[in-house]
């Protein structure tokens, strides 16, 4: 499998690591940890780490459960004669199916102070609540999301055929569609099957979807991983949640719609929506008004899926030209923004009486640093009317930066109704996010 483009960054990570501090690499079923795991044992062992000094372990194998972290480690010891302190990498996939596994790897990183521990689980958030409130001080968190646009185009071999690098003003860079048409279609061809890495070698898995991503992914988290997890017991009633919402990806919706829809409890709804945040499936985002001021009482919220190939997998593949593949654009956009640590938590939406903004980015004093409107047309570009929300919104806040409105190929920098807005093709701007947040955390 060809290397993830994280892979340089997660390795220095475990490499620099220190004593008394685990890595704990998170993200959702399929996107690759186990791989990139093995690509950085690959990597340490071609540095000249000896094999003897690397111990990893599926948490899933059958004749594993019921043995304790520590156990484990001993038992490898006890195998290996290893020169005394010599660093010991150990690797435990799949930790979320060991009972207060946060409470054992703290005790191991206290206990082994040679050792550097890397973790790796699908329940991203359920894994980085017990992170946070077990593991202060003693884990470093590293989420791996899926395929990011740029990432797809590096994997189908169609970066360098497809995007220019420029150089900016002030040396900054910038990136330029060689051929839009084609950079379209390919970002198309993302949407329908390029989340997931093995999908882009095999044929079978993008010729049916369905059958590999709803059989082999979301049904194991749904069936398997969230009932063994959190104890639910009704995994039809929680099916029909998720399918729900992805067929309504990037749309706003309520715990009152939802209940009124599903004949399911608003508490019980809650906490599914937990559950299925916790397995990252879908992110949740809340909703500013056109002040960006936050809503004490949240009685809507947007809900995305974390990877737009779910919806395609769960219903059909879409046309550059369907009339639900707006949706789907938006959830592209935003999916590029769950490793970017500095701006994915700042993320709301905005929407009040007489207007709506698709992305808006909140600094550290609740004050809106960007605002992003997601468009799969050209028509915003010569018609202002199109975009009055983001153009009302720039108008009352004071934007760090220009507010950017996305489209299908047009780009460019323009007055509209007194204020200058960015525009930029979609396809190339989900490239960009995706490359910059990669860049910056190298």
């Amino acid at each position: 499998m060809p290397r993830r483009a994280y892979l340089p960054a997660f390795k220095t990570l475990v490499q620099s690591g220190g004593a008394r501090r685990a890595v704990l690499l998170m993200g959702p079923r399929r996107v690759g940890k186990t791989i990139l795991v093995a690509h950085a044992i690959h990597a340490l062992m071609a540095e000249g780490v000896a094999g003897r000094d690397i111990l990893y372990v599926s948490l899933e194998t059958p004749s594993l459960i019921g043995l304790s972290l520590d156990a484990l480690v001993r038992r490898f010891e006890k195998m290996f004669d290893r020169p005394t302190d010599t660093r010991l990498y150990v690797f435990f996939d799949e930790i979320q199916y060991l009972k207060n596994w946060e409470v054992h790897l703290k005790s191991l990183v206290d206990s082994y102070r040679y050792c550097q521990f890397v973790a790796t689980g699908s329940a991203a958030a359920a894994l980085k609540h017990k992170s946070a409130e077990s593991g202060a001080g003693r884990f470093t968190d590293f989420v791996l999301p899926p395929l990011t646009f740029f990432e797809f185009l590096r994997f189908v071999d169609k970066e360098n055929t497809l995007i220019r690098e420029e150089e900016a003003e002030g040396g900054a860079r910038r990136y330029v569609a060689q051929d839009i048409h084609a950079l379209n279609e390919s970002f198309v061809d993302y949407l329908n099957y390029g989340g997931y890495p093995e999908a882009l070698f095999y044929e079978g898995i993008r010729k049916n979807p369905r059958r590999y991503i709803k059989s082999d992914i979301i049904d194991k988290v749904l069936l398997r991983d969230l009932p063994s997890l959190y104890g639910i017991s009704d995994v039809q009633e929680l099916n029909a949640l998720f399918n729900t919402l992805a067929y309504n990806t990037a749309q706003e919706l309520s715990l009152e719609d939802l209940s009124q829809s599903s004949g399911v409890s608003k508490p019980t709804l809650a906490k599914y929506l937990e559950y299925l945040e916790a397995a990252f499936l879908i992110k949740r985002l809340r909703r500013v008004d056109n002040n960006a001021r936050q809503f004490k009482k949240a009685m809507t919220f947007k809900v995305y899926l974390t990877n737009p190939t779910m919806r395609a997998a769960l219903f059909s593949s879409l046309t550059a030209t369907d009339p639900a593949i707006g949706h789907l654009v938006e959830t592209a956009v935003f999916s590029q923004w769950l490793h970017n640590d500095a701006h994915i938590d700042s993320l709301r939406y905005a929407r009040w009486k007489k207007g709506e903004v698709d992305l808006v980015s909140l600094d550290l004093r609740q004050q809106p640093r960007f605002a992003v409107e997601v468009k799969w047309s050209d028509r915003p570009f010569d018609d202002a009317k199109e975009i009055r929300g983001i153009i009302e919104f720039a108008k009352t806040n004071k934007l760090a930066r220009m507010p950017l409105v996305t489209t299908y190929s047009r780009g460019g920098v323009k007055l509209m109704n007194g204020v200058e807005v960015e525009f930029a093709p979609t396809s190339l701007h989900c490239y960009t996010v995706g490359r910059n947040t990669l860049d910056r955390s190298r």
